[in-house]
Order: C-alpha cells, then structure tokens, then sequence
C-alpha cells in the first residue's frame, strides 16, 4: 500500500502524472447527438472537438463557455468569450455555422451544463447524447459534474489523446498545468461532498501524490478555506 512517505521520494513529475492518469476516464467514443465542447484558455481542445465533428462522431457541436480570458501566465489575452473565440475558429477551421451552437453566459463546469440545457431547450431540441470534449486534466470532474447536472443523459468524456509530456510541453509553463491539476484533484474531493458533483473515489496513492504536491508549492488553484 503506497504512503506518504513514498510520495516524498518521487520527483514533481512522478506525482503530477499519478493525477494526471487518475484525471483520465478512457471513455469510448460513441455517436452522439452533438459535440459539447467546454470552454477554456485551450485552443488545442478546439482542435480535437473539430476533429471529432469532421470524423462524423456527430454532426452538431455546441461551444459553451463565458469567460475572457486576459491572463499572462496562460499567455492568453482573447477579446472575448471563449465560446465565441471557439466558434470562430472552428468556422476558420471549415465547421459550417448552421452546425454550431454558442452558449456564452456560463463562467464555471455547473453552468455549462446548466445553461447548455437551457439554450437546447429554448432551441425546442431533445438532444440526449453527448460526446463531451475537455482539457485531459479536468475529464474526471467534468464527469462528476455532468452526472449531477444532467444525470439521465449520457454522456461520454474525452479530451485529445495526448501524454503528460506532450501536453505540458506547449506555451503554458508546465507548473501552472500541475497546479491546475492539483487544485482539479481538491474541487473532486470538495465538491464530491458538498454535492455539486457525484462523489468520485479517490484511491490512496493520488491523495498522497496531491498532498505531497500541495507541500511543494503547487497551491495557486486551491479553494480558499
């Protein structure tokens, strides 16, 4: 059984993988009534949602997401919501607008559910079926959320096939990806309990791997107590 005190010994990149695979859900794609793509400072997560679309996993994709992102550190400085940052791009990309959905309000994974639910229902359209495309990081919890927000659709998760390495080998500074990992890791355990999320089983050498990162530092994304 792995302890704290083996954690202590593991290089930062040793623990950051342990909660990058235990973000991973290695869902299988399925066909789906469209593509819900949640916003975030991400462009390469657009990339794959379009790839998706284009391979005919679906024919409709949805991009949900408010926030305008002006930050130095994620070297992103959109001038405006990332849904609509995603549209457009998809639309540079070959996506034909009459495939597209925004929903624009939403500022955090509940509202993007839930906002996402309501424009389709304002739209009068019954989708069910969704193949839901976010950072690798944040697959678990996007998958604890949906269950609560929209528990009898389902829903398959996936981000881009990718490793740790590739991924946190781009623009954004490695540190700042594996404190977004770290403070994802707390919000599944938080959140789990509260009930904004379905509780999600956290085996003991994860917490351990995300205790051990929290005392090296890694706390610029944890919930303030």
């Amino acid at each position: 059984m792995p302890t704290t005190a083996d954690a202590t010994t593991k290089t930062v990149d040793d623990l950051a993988k342990i909660l990058w695979d235990y973000h991973l859900m290695h869902q299988k794609l399925e066909h789906a009534d469209a593509i819900l793509v949640l916003g975030n400072h991400d462009l390469r997560i657009a990339d794959y949602a379009i790839s998706l679309l284009k391979a005919g996993w679906s024919c409709k994709i949805i991009f949900s997401g408010g926030v305008i992102h002006k930050n130095a550190k994620l070297k992103v400085f959109w001038n405006a919501p990332e849904a609509v940052i995603f549209a457009r791009y998809a639309v540079e990309n070959g996506i034909a607008e009459r495939d597209i959905l925004v929903e624009s309000k939403s500022t955090n994974t509940g509202q993007n559910f839930e906002l996402t639910g309501q424009l389709l229902q304002d739209l009068g359209l019954d989708y069910q079926n969704f193949i839901v495309v976010q950072k690798p990081y944040m697959e678990r919890r996007t998958y604890a959320t949906g269950k609560i927000q929209w528990p009898r659709r389902t829903l398959i998760i996936t981000s881009p096939p990718t490793s740790f390495e590739e991924y946190t080998s781009g623009e954004v500074p490695k540190q700042q990806i594996i404190s977004f990992m770290v403070g994802d890791l707390q919000r599944i355990k938080v959140y789990g309990e509260n009930g904004i999320q379905a509780p999600q089983h956290i085996p003991e050498n994860v917490w351990s791997a995300y205790e051990e990162l929290v005392r090296r530092g890694f706390t610029d994304r944890l919930l303030k107590q």
